[in-house]
């Protein structure tokens, strides 16, 4: 069993303490013991929540489960899963435009493009899913960079470019067949 350190309602694996203690917070002027009462304070505010939201994530996969389980064997239709996620509110109407920025956001998110997904491994959807992302990443942040020529009609603007498109699919498969081949 891991050794436990009492830290105000929190039990604390003697391992993360000694970490903080002895590693992290020597120099930074950061007193541990804060640490630990404002993670304390942050995990009774928003635990209920993430038990809440975990609960709806449980039940909302317990039905899709059960509808492709009800359906094995059978064409996947497109426009009636679509009209199935809408209904259990997997899926919803698209809201009105807005806006976000990148005030008061850590400059490892705000300023260095690319995907910030972290998924276990264990899990091959999940895997699957983060392999997915990063190959939209690679073809998103080709077609907004200056990597890909404007030349043969390839300019960017405000939609869908089908010329600079297929530019981006040769450019990306290229390199991953160069960087990563798979023969």
């Amino acid at each position: 069993m891991t050794a436990r350190i009492q830290k105000g309602g929190l039990q604390v694996s003697k391992v993360l303490h000694d970490l903080l203690v002895d590693e992290i917070t020597p120099g930074t002027g950061i007193d541990p013991e804060l640490v630990w009462t404002e993670l304390e304070s942050i995990l009774k505010d928003l635990a209920p929540r993430n038990r809440e939201l975990l609960a709806i994530r449980e039940e909302l996969q317990t039905k899709i489960d059960s509808w492709h389980k009800k359906r094995i064997g059978q064409p996947h239709n497109a426009e009636q899963y679509k009209a199935f996620l809408s209904e259990i509110g997997y899926l919803v109407k698209e809201g009105g435009d807005f806006q976000i920025t990148t005030q008061n956001v850590d400059p490892e998110i705000s300023t260095l493009a690319g995907p910030q997904l972290v998924v276990p491994v264990m899990n091959a959807r999940f895997a699957l899913n983060a392999a997915n992302a990063r190959w939209g990443s690679l073809y998103d942040a080709l077609y907004g960079n200056d990597v890909i020529s404007e030349e043969g009609g390839a300019t960017k603007g405000a939609g869908y470019n089908p010329a600079r498109g297929a530019k981006v699919i040769e450019y990306g498969r290229e390199f991953l067949d160069n960087s990563f081949p798979l023969g």
